[in-house]
């Protein structure tokens, strides 16, 4: 099971999207793709910051969100968070709280996180990320 990242969900939609990544996505089921609510709200926020706002929300709400499963950031995840920030912050390694709830779900359920952005997630312990974009 994969949760994608914001960046693998934005590349789907852009005029040149990557080859690797449609060709990962196509020889995987539906039932096998997922994303966050945490990375829905990302991107509605970058939607209605951009002057293609009807267009990025048409491409997003009728393309990609209706072919994966958005999982919320609930009571479980909130247990998994508040353990991973401790661990983090006493080995000194700061995460952004999206990427930090982004991690906690895909913990949550052992599930690997296909992101393009690497580095955001390194230092998590237990935590399989994916690039599939480059």
């Amino acid at each position: 099971m994969y949760i994608l990242d914001t960046d693998t969900l934005s590349n789907i939609v852009k005029s040149r999207p990557s080859p690797r990544l449609l060709e990962r996505l196509s020889s995987l089921s539906s039932d096998f793709q997922y994303t966050t609510s945490i990375n829905s709200a990302e991107i509605y926020y970058g939607a209605h910051r951009s002057p293609n706002k009807d267009i990025i929300l048409t491409a997003f709400e009728n393309t990609v969100f209706p072919n994966v499963m958005i999982l919320p950031f609930d009571e479980k995840s909130a247990q998994v968070y508040g353990k991973l920030k401790v661990k983090l912050e006493k080995k000194g390694i700061v995460k952004s709280e999206p990427d930090l709830r982004i991690a906690s779900i895909a913990l949550q359920y052992g599930f690997i996180l296909v992101s393009g952005n690497v580095r955001h997630f390194q230092g998590i312990p237990r935590l399989k990320i994916e690039n599939w974009i480059g």
